[in-house]
Formats: C-alpha cells, structure tokens, sequence
C-alpha cells in the first residue's frame, strides 16, 4: 500500500516537474479553496488548495500548514459542508462523491469508482503539503463546485478490502469548494 501511495505522489510531482507547470492566478481559471483543520474546539485554518484545470485532469496545488505527517487520504466529498454531527468531525461533508453510484471505492485513474476518490496527498516531516495531486477522473472545475474537499488521518489503499473505504482514518482537514 505505501509503495503506490508513493508512486502516486511522485507520479503527479514528475507530472508538473516535466511540464514546468506553474500557476499564473491571473491568466488560469481556478478555484481557491480554503482548508481548515477539523477539531472539537473549533476549526482552525491551515491553509488552501488551488485548483486548476490541466491537459490531464484537474490539479489540486496545496498550500497547507502544521497537519500530521505522512500520507493522507484525500478525496471530494458529496456536501459542501464541513459540520460536524453526532457520528464525527467533518461528517455533515458526506460520503466521497460518486456521481453515477458506483458505490466502488477505487484508483485516481479508474473510471469504475468514486469520483471523488483522489491520489494521496502527501506533508512532510513538518507538516507542510506542498505537492501537487492531478485527478485525472475530473476534467472541469465546475464538476467540484458544491462538494468539499477532505484530508484524512493516514493513508487510503483504494480499495474496500480489508476496510472499507480504503482503510482511511477520521476526517482531519476540510474546505468547502463554492
């Protein structure tokens, strides 16, 4: 499981790296999404994601600060809420967006799965996520307007096997995608 999640990860910074991508806010259409860390006593900002349309799928730049370490799950949530309810942190959210219910949980570039099921994001030992994320599975901004994005506690498998949703931990990170 580490082993994709790496590859993963290195796949979409080669992507960029080869391409000399880099954001121009003025000439690219894009979303900013603000992100904050999911807590009981109050969420606080971490940051945000920009996102932009690319020749490959859609490009999630991240510019966050101060979350755990390691591999996180990362996925589009159904609602554009990051409430908490009586079940957990972040659950108003809903489950990974899954326009045609597959009800799969599945790879980034597989077409049988989630949607919303996106490569892992990446922060490094003090807890920056600065690495680019492309899901090749959504191919126009206005396809996330109106959902969330979320970052999970620990990895994601991308598989249902042998826990569900690809065996990610609570919900940590949250911004709403308008």
């Amino acid at each position: 499981m580490k082993k994709i999640l790496l590859v993963s990860a290195v796949l979409s910074g080669m992507l960029f790296a080869h391409e000399g991508h880099q954001f121009d806010p003025k000439s690219q259409q894009h979303l900013v999404i603000p992100m904050e860390q999911l807590s009981e006593k109050g969420n606080m900002k971490v940051g945000e994601v920009v996102a932009i349309e690319t020749n490959y799928g859609v490009a999630f730049f991240p510019n966050l600060k101060g979350i755990e370490a390691g591999m996180h799950g990362f996925h589009i949530h159904v609602n554009p809420d990051c409430g908490a309810t009586e079940k957990g942190l972040g659950m108003k959210a809903g489950g990974h967006w899954d326009p045609t219910d597959t009800k799969k949980h599945s790879f980034p570039w597989d077409d049988k799965g989630h949607k919303g099921d996106l490569p892992a994001l990446f922060a490094d030992h003090d807890g920056n996520a600065v690495y680019p994320v492309l899901a090749p599975k959504i191919k126009k901004l206005d396809e996330l307007k109106g959902h969330s994005l979320m970052i999970h506690v620990g990895g994601d498998n991308h598989h249902d096997h042998p826990k569900p949703l690809g065996g990610g931990g609570p919900r940590l990170v949250c911004g709403v995608i308008n």
